[in-house]
């Protein structure tokens, strides 16, 4: 009986560094969503957190660019991801975490709460 790969949901969150252009983020950031899709991965969500500065230096350098991705993917997937991050000599640094249930919805809450819009005093 043939194994099933099963698909499971996933956050990623890469440090890019802060001396690139602009267009270099972009062009980075289409060809990893290419990677994803081409690879049969499902983008859920995700954010550009911008230029931050960071906890430690890491490569000798002080800030560096936040990307967030919440994806569906299969399992073997990931070991290929990986790998993928390692030879992008533009990643600093890489978190893939698998979201159980409860991360899930609450990452859908907060993306729902995100898109309503604020509500002045004189509303409620």
């Amino acid at each position: 009986m043939p194994r099933l790969d099963p698909i499971g949901q996933y956050e990623l969150t890469q440090i890019w560094p802060a001396d690139l252009s602009a267009q270099e983020y972009e062009e980075y950031l289409k060809e990893f969503n290419a990677f994803l899709v081409e690879n049969q991965a499902e983008i859920v969500n995700q954010e550009i957190w911008g230029l931050r500065r960071l906890a430690y230096p890491i490569r000798k350098r002080e800030a560096g660019y936040y990307t967030y991705t919440e994806f569906r993917a299969p399992a073997s997937f990931i070991a290929q991801l990986r790998r993928y991050l390692r030879l992008r000599s533009y990643v600093l640094r890489e978190l893939i975490v698998k979201l159980d249930k409860h991360a899930i919805e609450f990452n859908r809450r907060r993306q729902e709460k995100e898109k309503q819009p604020l509500q002045t005093p004189n509303e409620v």
